[in-house]
């Protein structure tokens, strides 16, 4: 390579930025929190114990009428260190292994959808996957009806700004349907499922919440904030991914070619360029030392994700290519920022690659395998991220 030749990734051949499919026309963070884009600042607030959670409407779920405790999303402290703690054990990659027949299964039943009908939109069956997927951990398994995914679809606010200090009021019309969309989730999905495990206790987040105490309300508050911070962010990996990997030919090869640590490299370094929650709130619960300077309790802070991962402080000079498996400093993640970090960190990261993969190495095999139409790009408001819809897909023929 000469000089003047740019880098080339020695894993995929790849060379020059990649292409940012999902912020091309990304909102503006608003002018109430204080931006911070890069790396090493953002991983230390992330990880201050003084820094608390103040996204994803954190004042208004942690303190809805009837509920007793609040969400594991919000707590913390003590309380937050308990439950993280006991809930972690549903979420090591030891138990994430113990999945894998169940999600292979799932993903062998969605592409045979496909294969049946010839053409379907892409971000419907990563729905039902991600969905069903964590339905199974969570306990949600017992519901009265079919469509539990779209149930809990309908009751994203997306237009509702989950930027603290915003009011949170909706339209009326807007309000009467997510609550009627939060009533059907209830008496469907929830409540099947809490009577069928005061029977019969699992092992699942919805047995572990009964034997603490939690009431009705606590539990399908908690299943709320894993329906939006868990399924629906899978969901919207799970098309970014395959929109990289069907656009770049030697991506493909490389993922589908690789052994499963390869493959994962990729996905993360896909989750790094486009980390689906973009925006991460953090409010000073006391005055904090960041880096030595003094930050005064009360202080908001919007952690710009997609930027931090991008610093080249951290990520190289390179930092906007697209090459897995890069020379990382000690302790940098290879997703970045994408799953978070510190006591707030994502709890089902394990999970979230491990679906992705198996769906998608099950998808990238067949060779006919084409893009008809790619998705609109559009962002949801209260997990500051992207949507990706209609990713319409066919194979070259249909099959019986």
């Amino acid at each position: 390579m000469t000089a003047s030749e740019p880098a080339r990734c020695p894993m995929t051949g790849l060379t020059g930025p990649a292409p940012v499919l999902t912020r091309r026309d990304a909102p503006p963070v608003g002018d109430l929190a204080q931006p911070v884009e890069s790396y090493a600042r953002a991983r230390d607030l992330l990880r201050s114990a003084q820094a608390q959670q103040a996204g994803f409407l954190a004042d208004t779920v942690s303190s809805v009428p009837g509920s007793q405790h609040p969400p594991v999303l919000y707590l913390e402290g003590e309380e937050h260190t308990e439950m993280r703690r006991a809930t972690a054990r549903y979420f090591t990659p030891t138990q994430v292994e113990t999945y894998q027949p169940a999600i292979a299964r799932l993903a062998d039943d969605l592409i045979g959808k496909l294969a049946q009908r010839g053409e379907v939109d892409l971000d419907d069956l990563s729905l039902e996957l991600a969905v069903r997927v964590a339905a199974e951990v969570v306990g949600l398994t017992n519901s009265r009806l079919p469509g539990m995914d779209r149930r809990i679809e309908r009751f994203i606010p997306a237009s509702l700004n989950a930027e603290p200090g915003l009011p949170t009021n909706a339209p009326l019309l807007e309000n009467m349907q997510q609550a009627a969309a939060l009533s059907l989730f209830y008496t469907l999905d929830v409540q099947p499922a809490i009577v069928a495990r005061r029977r019969a206790p699992g092992d699942d987040l919805i047995s572990y919440l009964l034997s603490r105490g939690y009431n009705d309300q606590d539990i399908v508050t908690e299943c709320v904030t894993y329906g939006t911070a868990g399924m629906i962010t899978t969901r919207e990996f799970i098309s970014a991914a395959a929109w990289h990997l069907l656009k770049s030919p030697e991506l493909r090869a490389a993922y589908v070619h690789g052994t499963e640590k390869e493959r994962h490299a990729i996905l993360h370094e896909i989750l790094r360029l486009e980390p689906v929650v973009g925006t991460l709130y953090r409010r000073a619960a006391a005055d904090l030392d960041l880096g030595g300077e003094v930050v005064p309790q009360g202080s908001v802070y919007a952690i710009d994700v997609g930027q931090a991962n991008l610093d080249p402080a951290v990520m190289g000079e390179n930092a906007a290519s697209l090459c897995p498996m890069r020379e990382l400093p000690r302790g940098v993640q290879a997703q970045g920022l994408s799953f978070g970090d510190g006591h707030h960190r994502c709890p089902g990261a394990f999970l979230a690659i491990k679906e992705t993969d198996v769906f998608l190495r099950r998808l990238l095999i067949w060779n006919d395998l084409e893009v008809v139409r790619e998705p609109s790009v559009s962002y949801n408001e209260v997990i500051k991220g992207y949507e990706l819809r209609g990713f319409r897909v066919r194979l070259g023929k249909a099959r019986a």
